[in-house]
């Protein structure tokens, strides 16, 4: 593809990722779920435009959801995270676990090898916190204890995901896994997220103030973008996740004095991007395998179907985990549904591995996407959106007209 070519082909993924994302919110829905449809209308089982294994627009995505990230750390207050510790733990470990059990037993009882089930079942077990947190955030909701639980766990559950991923990666390669491996993954991503919020508190403010000084328009917002990218790399080299580095960053910027200054900033930048993300994550839903007139989809369909099932309710039930919450439990629950992007990839490493045949891979991959598509639409029925104050309103008229 030329660049020409690609420059329009862009043009069309934003345009319309913007009008189905303004009709949503029209509709009473979260902007993200115009913005998946879009995605699912421009790739390859519909109109063809977008391939999602584009290398350039899996680059695009990437920084689509870093800087989604990054967005959500800037508007998170570590403290009361902090305070929903416990329940976020909680909430993390059974929402992993339970799942992980079920779609183990589905697919064992559909008569498929353990290795696949165990892949199968891996492919249910982390939530996908773009997708949560973008729809928390157009509900006006980022502040709310049960936010705070769903952002805590989800960055809970994506250490834990990085050390199922090692583990699953270990078996489709052959290779025996050690309690010392699982410990090593284990340390490795718990260490750098603690690590760095422990020695960038002390390091990354008075650095932003003694470079802002020089009074630079735009300096602010391009120097917390640096940062965010270089703790990105940072928890990639290091063996963690880009998004939880991309996060880290946006609690360490949240103190600075130049907070405002840097998340109005970003939020222009994340209008470019984030939408590109969605619209890549919605490509990759093939809708011919849901003609249930095609004999060939049967089977797809009935393992896609039990694993929609159990997918909804092992993170449903893990919302009701901490017990002695007194908030919306069921708000837990459904903010930890989506899979989205994480799920893609235990399910992409189980076709590449052989594992996966074309209609195991496809029925994962629609159950993956239909809990990304659920979510949005239940969080708003039961956590509608907070109105905001006069002077919010005013000072965010931009951003609500240009919101995608």
């Amino acid at each position: 593809m030329d660049v020409p070519q690609f420059i329009g082909l862009l043009a069309l993924v934003l345009g319309l990722a913007k009008v189905l994302g303004t009709a949503a919110k029209r509709l009473g829905q979260p902007a993200v779920l115009g913005e998946l449809i879009a995605g699912v209308l421009l790739g390859g089982s519909v109109f063809n435009c977008v391939d999602p294994h584009n290398e350039v627009f899996h680059v695009l995505a990437e920084l689509g959801v870093i800087v989604l990230l990054f967005e959500i750390g800037l508007e998170t207050d570590l403290k009361k995270m902090i305070q929903v510790g416990g329940a976020a733990m909680m909430v993390a470990c059974v929402g992993v676990i339970v799942p992980f059990a079920l779609g183990y037993l589905v697919c064992a009882t559909l008569g498929y090898q353990p290795l696949v089930s165990v892949v199968a079942g891996a492919t249910l077990t982390a939530t996908s916190v773009g997708i949560t947190a973008r729809v928390l955030s157009d509900l006006r909701r980022l502040q709310e204890p049960e936010s705070q639980i769903i952002l805590g766990a989800a960055v809970i559950d994506d250490v834990i995901g990085l050390v199922i991923l090692a583990i699953v990666a270990g078996l489709t390669q052959g290779e025996a896994v050690t309690a010392l491996g699982v410990l090593k993954t284990s340390g490795i991503a718990c260490g750098f997220l603690i690590g760095t919020l422990f020695l960038g508190s002390y390091v990354i403010p008075p650095f932003v103030r003694s470079v802002t000084r020089f009074q630079l328009a735009g300096t602010p917002t391009m120097l917390a973008i640096l940062i965010a990218l270089a703790l990105a790399w940072l928890a990639s080299v290091c063996g963690s996740a880009v998004l939880i580095g991309a996060f880290a960053a946006g609690l360490l910027l949240r103190s600075v004095p130049q907070a405002n200054e840097i998340e109005h900033g970003v939020a222009h930048i994340g209008h470019f991007f984030v939408p590109i993300f969605f619209v890549v994550v919605g490509a990759s839903v093939d809708v011919r395998v849901l003609n249930p007139f095609d004999p060939q989809n049967l089977s797809v369909l009935t393992i896609g179907g039990a694993l929609f099932v159990v997918a909804i309710i092992g993170k449903f039930v893990a919302g009701y985990a901490p017990w002695w919450f007194k908030g919306k439990k069921n708000v837990i629950g459904i903010g930890m549904i989506p899979r989205g992007e994480v799920g893609l990839i235990f399910a992409n490493m189980g076709l590449a591995t052989g594992i996966f045949d074309a209609g195991l891979y496809s029925a994962t991959t629609v159950t993956v996407m239909a809990t990304t598509f659920v979510a949005p639409a239940l969080l708003k029925l039961t956590f509608p959106a907070l109105p905001g104050t006069e002077a919010q309103e005013q000072q965010g008229i931009e951003e609500l007209l240009n919101e995608p």
